[in-house]
């Protein structure tokens, strides 16, 4: 069980467990009061949770492709005080329909190209591409957009380029863009991009996580301190 301020997470049927990824995701994402929320690929139902406490009057949808992960997430959202507001499709995002659009998207989204793969067909799943392409997640979102909502997705550091490239084939702009650094000596590993239809000013900036182990930068604090128990 992984606890939060405000919740707590079961993870033991989950592939990806509670990590830094969906967490800094989940508290950097900007949006003025959107009514509608969907979190693609919700795994624990992290994101979806952190939406609900941020955006006290949305309702959020959150869609999972793995059936462990998809009963997990629910369970999760039912001991939540916000459950009314969190609702659960075990569907994939090619499949997934929905009326109504979204003002905002979110996705922790598999991300391996070509890496060599694991034995566990379910951690695989969640952490490759096979199901769940690039191409597909910003053709499907773009599409599932309110023409003023947001797309919001964390990547590694070197995916930006060409994801960014795909959004523009989808006319989605890159408004924001946020470079992820464990420590200030260490590369940077992770992107935080923000889309939208569109053209912003553009907001770039560096987080840098760490100023040593387990002591955590002034920025770093100032975002997930609404979270997480020890900040």
């Amino acid at each position: 069980m992984f606890r939060f301020k405000q919740f707590s997470i079961a993870q033991d049927n989950c592939a990806m467990k509670v990590g830094t990824d969906g967490t800094l995701l989940g508290a950097w994402v900007k949006a003025d009061k959107p009514q509608q929320i969907l979190d693609i690929g919700t795994g624990t139902g992290l994101i979806a949770m952190m939406m609900a406490q941020r955006f006290e009057n949305a309702n959020i949808k959150a869609i999972e492709l793995d059936l462990d992960a998809s009963q997990q997430a629910f369970e999760n959202f039912q001991k939540t005080k916000w459950s009314n507001r969190l609702s659960l499709e075990y569907i994939s995002l090619q499949e997934f329909q929905h009326t109504a659009s979204f003002d905002l998207i979110v996705s922790n989204p598999p991300y391996f190209e070509n890496n060599l793969k694991t034995n566990d067909k379910q951690r695989t799943q969640a952490r490759h591409t096979d199901t769940l392409s690039f191409e597909s997640l910003i053709e499907c979102s773009a599409k599932l957009l309110s023409q003023k909502g947001s797309l919001a997705i964390i990547l590694p550091s070197k995916s930006k380029s060409k994801v960014e490239k795909i959004g523009k084939n989808y006319q989605l702009h890159l408004n924001r863009l946020c470079w992820v650094k464990g420590n200030d000596k260490t590369t940077i590993k992770r992107a935080l991009l923000q889309f939208s239809f569109s053209k912003y000013p553009f907001e770039e900036n560096i987080l840098i996580i760490e100023k040593k182990r387990h002591v955590y930068t002034d920025k770093y604090t100032q975002l997930c301190k609404d979270f997480y128990l020890n900040m």
